[in-house]
Parts: structure tokens; C-alpha cells; sequence
């Protein structure tokens, strides 16, 4: 029964790193760049969200729907004023930018809220499960994070193959220079890539914070970084791929945390290492031939 509640609790940590690796794999599957400040605007939701709850008594719920509003256009900001004018640029040039812009973010957050680590309330209102005599107990924060990720992929997964937008995210993912010979605003296509994978990055700010209720401007480094393990993990680039990955991570990080504390993170990293070694487009990756 401990090693049943260590699998749930590793399946509802990992769905917050799934959560996060979908918006890392759908930056990358479209714009083919690697978003390092997108761990940084998971510590500007939850600020948002935080702010919303304590000073302005707002409800949970709309304090959510604020803060993805918030971190929506700031994607869209940050997309357009730091990465755009380097969309021709070598991926150099777009790694040292991401790096520069999720610094920003950080010192930003430290000057305006401090910092001191801020104390955050649990969004999540609803009682957890108690089952098999009180031996193993889901709390509300595990069942609403997996049942999110679960809905959220399922949305991101009916949105790029079923409508409009997703068709041309899919069609810029392919071939940018093609598909805008066929009509498609690459431009604007990238910029609602960057809102989602901000938007998302707002929800997991908030369920991260639930978990573990202590808020600073380091909040999204180490899971952001972790996320993007698992992005790597299951394959990047690939919706299903970043939801595997997440859940698969978060299981083994938390069955190594019960039964080897110390190297939990140590582990986690030497599990990607062995994957990419035997696998290396990852669980759910596809191997691309460039031609030259």
C-alpha cells in the first residue's frame, strides 16, 4: 500500500511536469527553438495568482483564468520583442536570448515581490479520497492535477488535428518557407504556439504551488528544467510524448525520493541519459533524415 500511495503521488507530480512539457514540445514542434524562460513564466503565474487570492480576495478559479490571461499575452510579448527578431538567427543566438530573458523574469519577480518566499494557499477547494480503510489517501490537489492534464492533452490533441490553427501550426512545424507560400500567417501561428505554451505554463504555476505552498522567484527553475527532461524523455516535439514523459518522471523521481533521497535528481537526469543513449529521438520521437 506505501508503494501504491508513492505511484499516486509520482503520477500527480508528473502530471505537473507533463503539463509543463507540453507547452516546452509545442514551442519546439513549431518554432523549433528551445523556450529556457518558459520555467519562469510558471513562477509569474503563480505570483499572478497569488496576488489575485490574497490581496485582491478574488476566487481560486478566476484568479487562474487572470493569471493564464496574464502569462498569455506575456508570451506573446516575449515571443515578439526577444525572438522574432531572431527568427533567422543560429540557434546560439536563441539559447543565450532565452537564457538573457528568463534571468529578466527572475530579477523582475525579485524586485517587484520581493525575495522572500511567499506562502501560498491551495487553489483546490475539493476533498481528496480516502480508500481501503484510510491505508491510502489521493489529495484534491492530485486528483484536479491529473484530471487537468488529462483534459489539457486531450484539447491540444483535438486542436492541432482538427481546426484551423492547429493545421497551420502542424504546416509550420513541417516546412515554415511552404507554408507561407500557401497563405499561412507563420508570424502570427508562432505567436499563439508561444500563448498556449504560456498559458499552460499559468496553470502549472498554480497546481505546482498547491503542492508545495512556498512561492519565490527560483519557483519555476528546477521543475522547468525537469519538465524539460521530460519533454526530452518522451520524445519533443510530440504531444502524447511530453505526456508520458511528465508522468513517467514524475514516478520515477518520487519512488526514488521514498527509497533513495538523496539522489532523486540524480536519478531522474541518469534516466534520460540511459533513454537517449538507447533511444535517442526519445519514448515517442521520430528519427528525421535531413538532407544536405
Amino acid at each position: 500500500m506505501v508503494y501504491l500511495q508513492h505511484l499516486i503521488s509520482g503520477i500527480s507530480l508528473g502530471s505537473v511536469y507533463a503539463i509543463i512539457a507540453l507547452g516546452y514540445t509545442m514551442v519546439y514542434g513549431i518554432a523549433k527553438m528551445l523556450n529556457f524562460a518558459h520555467g519562469d513564466v510558471i513562477m509569474v503565474g503563480a505570483y499572478i495568482s497569488f496576488c489575485c487570492t490574497t490581496y485582491l480576495g478574488l476566487p481560486p478559479l478566476l484568479a487562474v483564468v487572470l493569471a493564464m490571461a496574464f502569462c498569455t499575452v506575456l508570451g506573446i510579448i516575449i515571443e515578439g520583442l526577444a525572438y522574432r527578431p531572431l527568427r533567422q538567427a543560429g540557434s546560439l543566438a536563441v539559447l543565450i536570448t532565452a537564457i538573457g530573458v528568463s534571468y529578466f523574469l527572475q530579477n523582475a519577480a525579485q524586485l517587484i515581490w520581493g525575495a522572500t518566499p511567499k506562502s501560498f494557499t491551495s487553489v483546490v477547494s475539493i476533498d481528496g479520497l480516502t480508500l481501503f480503510g484510510g491505508a491510502l489517501r489521493v489529495s484534491g490537489e492530485a486528483l484536479v492535477t491529473i484530471l487537468a492534464c488529462i483534459v489539457i492533452m486531450v484539447l491540444l490533441m483535438w486542436f492541432t488535428g482538427k481546426t484551423k490553427m492547429g493545421k497551420a501550426m502542424r504546416a509550420c512545424s513541417e516546412d515554415k518557407g511552404a507554408a507561407q507560400l500557401m497563405g499561412i500567417n507563420v508570424n502570427r501561428t508562432i505567436s499563439m504556439t508561444f500563448a498556449i505554451g504560456s498559458a499552460l505554463a499559468a496553470v502549472a504555476g498554480v497546481l505546482l504551488c498547491s503542492f508545495s505552498p512556498t512561492l519565490q522567484p527560483t519557483t519555476g527553475s528546477m521543475p522547468g528544467i525537469k519538465a524539460f527532461t521530460a519533454a526530452v524523455f518522451g520524445g519533443i516535439g510530440s504531444i502524447p510524448g511530453a505526456f508520458l514523459g511528465g508522468l513517467l518522471l514524475g514516478i520515477i523521481e518520487s519512488l526514488a525520493r521514498a527509497y533513495v533521497s538523496g539522489l532523486a535528481n540524480a536519478i531522474v537526469f541518469a534516466v534520460l541519459i540511459v533513454v537517449l543513449l538507447v533511444k535517442p529521438a526519445g519514448l515517442l520521437g521520430k528519427q528525421v533524415t535531413e538532407k544536405v
